[in-house]
């Protein structure tokens, strides 16, 4: 096939052809987005879910909902190294601006650049305190005490109350919600806590790892009534078969029933690992239809991708203790793992283990589904851990 005219989109965040198995997310977050702007009270939303199942393509479908309400909207990403006040002040700075453009000399939105400014002077920005560029008197006495938790919320309803006045509303999605330490992400809840009370048009929608609500939970306990968490899993059989078929078809092309069962078998049905071996069959095949040949013989390329760059970006960010715990993870099959379990496979107490485990849960590459138990963040990283240290030792 002409690898120009490929329609599958395998990539972080890149929006497949064909977004099959969210109907009920997406109708969630638009009748969310829908109330919100009606002055309604709605639980705002934090999508869970492994990497590669779809969570920041999700995020920006909702995005576009959320523009076709006509939200002003406000997309960051979490990462190491950049604190909540780094990623949001010159988002917020940006925001404001832009109301003061579409309705002059307000006075809600002169007040939130104040409020902004004296947030701003409270806290250390690791990208420098004037590095926004807000040539503005700060409103003393709101925003400026320098802990989070109290000047966040005075923060958010500023601006939702100058949003409120110019006539529109904000959606603030954030992604990698889980990598915001405790303080922060408490700040974030109760500042959402705040707006709802008084049911300002602002609203979050985040995305983050399995572990974000129990993160939540543990930070703020009323945070279950205060955000849906749904959870993003794999495709089941008929939306994976979905997803490859209605590209191809678009372009006169076929899967054959046997192929499509073979890339479900191969991919368990996340979404990620789909559009790869779409991709690669699109490539391999010569007429249509495709059939399980070409399925094996676009495996013989899509996993050494995998493992050099989906896989192993992340392999390599480890020390070795990290990465001798997680091949004992993968020695004992699929998980949920026990972490009794593991250290006997290691030789070693459960209590020597906990730094190790503490520093992979912070990198993203395990999670506590529950009490005792381990579990890999990443689909499939069993089986590459066995492919990259075939040996325990090794």
């Amino acid at each position: 096939m002409d690898p120009l005219k490929n329609p599958y989109s395998p990539g972080a965040g890149a929006p497949p052809p064909e977004l099959v198995g969210r109907e009920p997310v997406i109708e969630q977050a638009r009748i969310l987005l829908g109330r919100v702007c009606q002055g309604r009270a709605e639980k705002s939303m934090l999508l869970t879910g492994l990497r590669g199942v779809g969570k920041t393509v999700l995020l920006n479908e909702i995005e576009r909902i959320a523009l076709e309400f006509d939200y002003s909207t406000i997309v960051v990403e979490a990462h190491e190294g950049k604190s909540l006040g780094d990623l949001l002040a010159p988002q917020f700075r940006k925001l404001l601006f832009e109301l003061d453009r579409t309705a002059r000399m307000n006075a809600a939105v002169k007040r939130g650049l104040a409020v902004l400014r004296a947030f701003i002077g409270s806290i250390k920005l690791t990208s420098g305190e004037y590095s926004i560029g807000l040539d503005i008197e700060p409103e003393k006495g709101t925003a400026d005490s320098g802990d989070m938790e109290l000047d966040l919320p005075d923060l958010f309803i500023v601006i939702g109350e100058a949003a409120k006045n110019c006539g529109t509303s904000i959606a603030l999605l954030i992604d990698e919600l889980q990598y915001f330490d405790e303080k922060e992400l408490g700040a974030l809840i109760m500042a959402m806590h705040k707006l709802q009370q008084k049911q300002l048009p602002f609203v979050l929608l985040g995305a983050g790892l399995p572990i974000l609500p129990r993160l939540a939970g543990d930070s703020k306990s009323y945070a279950e009534r205060l955000f849906n968490f749904p959870q993003i899993g794999a495709l089941d059989r008929e939306d994976a078969a979905k997803a490859l078929q209605q590209p191809a078809a678009d372009s006169g092309i076929a899967f054959t029933e046997s192929a499509l069962e073979e890339v479900f078998r191969l991919t368990h049905g996340y979404p990620y690992f789909v559009q790869e071996w779409g991709y690669q069959c699109w490539n391999s095949a010569q007429t249509s239809p495709i059939d399980t040949d070409i399925v094996e013989t676009a495996s013989a390329v899509v996993m050494p991708r995998l493992d050099q760059n989906f896989f192993r970006v992340r392999f390599d960010r480890l020390k070795p203790g990290e990465k001798k715990l997680l091949r004992a993870m993968a020695e004992l099959g699929e998980g949920p793992y026990r972490m009794g379990d593991v250290a006997e496979t290691m030789e070693l107490k459960v209590t020597s283990l906990g730094p190790r485990r503490a520093s992979l849960i912070k990198k993203g590459m395990i999670y506590s589904p529950n009490y005792g138990e381990i579990a890999f963040t990443v689909p499939m990283f069993d089986d590459f851990m066995r492919r990259a240290m075939p040996d325990l030792e090794g």
